[in-house]
């Protein structure tokens, strides 16, 4: 069998034919780490078998992909535990200065969490494990910090500000808002590996529609662009991550920019719908398209079915969640989905957001 780890874990068949004392198969080992005990890997049970005595099975590795609240809670019991976590995740391989770069700094005693660099300032410049991130000149604690981003992660379709301001007790929405704000952005992956494989691109569009707005606020006009809806497009490697950018039109010059920028030349299929945007990607892509008109979905591996799930996932997030997105911020929204959906995996989620705040 295929199986990842293999451990005979059982005793010899008994007259019955049943091996002895055998393991639960629901059994794991937690390995050290971070947080010992809340990564898991799954192992092979070995089951009785009448005719063969004993028998492998492999069991689907159990993934745990989100601290629950009482892990983050024993986690993170203070501002202290915050602090080392940071630097852990921050800087792994030693202490920097966010200013010049340079390792050669030394701790103040009189100051935890606090160093100084003599190569970037003529007095010496201080700095503390928060500074350079989305926590400086905050007046909220770490540990806040930590709790709104925990909640952001854990909550597929995202969580809103108002729901923020009122389970943190937030004197203010405004405090909330920008906070959740600042995080988003941190969220936003501006270096990313270009997709190969099986690609799946699509558009899709984000808004009300015309007919429910208010008689002084209709714009006339039918389906996405004529109702006045903000244009995302998205690229997803089969079984790997995904790129959204919102753009301004749908013209086919605007698709193939998006194209280069995001796919790589190696693809072994690129998959569209049968959008006229499409008909001018570039050549060397093996580009087929899926005839939704003439209700054509699946065709063997040609589908656009995972990137529209994704935007399942965004619209379920505006419609129930957020109610209302504004232009001007649906870049960061985008991103919060697009940082969930690409870390589904990450058992270090977590610690991978905090590398980018």
């Amino acid at each position: 069998m295929n199986a990842p780890f293999l451990h005979f874990r059982c005793g010899p068949p008994n007259r019955a034919g049943y091996a002895a004392k055998c393991p639960p198969r629901n059994e794991f080992s937690p390995f050290k780490g971070d947080y010992p005990g809340l990564d898991r890997r799954g192992k092979s049970s070995y089951i009785p078998s009448r005719k063969f005595g004993v028998r492998a099975v492999s069991i689907k590795s159990h993934r745990i992909h989100q601290m629950t609240i009482p892990q983050w809670e024993a986690a993170f019991p203070d501002d202290d535990a915050c602090k080392a976590y940071l630097v852990r995740h921050r800087w792994p391989t030693g202490i920097k200065c966010p200013r010049c770069g340079n390792d050669h700094v030394y701790e103040l005693k009189a100051r935890a969490f606090h160093w100084q660099c003599e190569q970037c300032a003529t007095n010496g410049y201080r700095f503390s494990v928060i500074a350079g991130t989305i926590f400086e000149n905050t007046n909220k604690p770490l540990r806040i910090w930590f709790r709104v981003i925990h909640l952001m992660l854990t909550s597929k379709k995202g969580i809103s500000a108002l729901q923020i301001h009122r389970v943190m007790g937030f004197g203010s929405y405004e405090t909330a808002w920008s906070m959740c704000h600042k995080v988003r952005a941190a969220l936003a992956d501006k270096e990313f590996r270009k997709l190969m494989g099986i690609v799946e691109v699509d558009e899709t569009y984000i808004g009300g529609k015309d007919k429910n707005r208010h008689w002084d606020r209709k714009k006339g006009g039918v389906g996405g662009e004529g109702s006045d809806k903000f244009i995302v497009i998205g690229a997803v490697e089969r079984k790997g991550n995904v790129v959204a950018r919102v753009i301004e039109n749908t013209r086919a010059s605007t698709f193939a920019n998006f194209v280069r920028e995001v796919v790589s030349n190696k693809v072994s299929l690129l998959a569209t719908d049968d959008s006229s945007g499409y008909n001018f990607l570039p050549p060397e892509l093996h580009h087929e398209a899926v005839n939704h008109k003439a209700h054509q979905y699946v065709v063997g591996a040609l589908h656009t079915n995972t990137i529209e799930g994704f935007w399942s996932l965004i619209k379920r997030g505006v419609v129930g969640t957020y109610h209302k997105v504004s232009r001007k911020y649906l870049p960061l929204y985008v991103a919060e989905f697009q940082f969930r959906y690409n870390n589904r995996l990450n058992p270090d989620i977590f610690g991978e957001a905090l590398r980018g705040c």
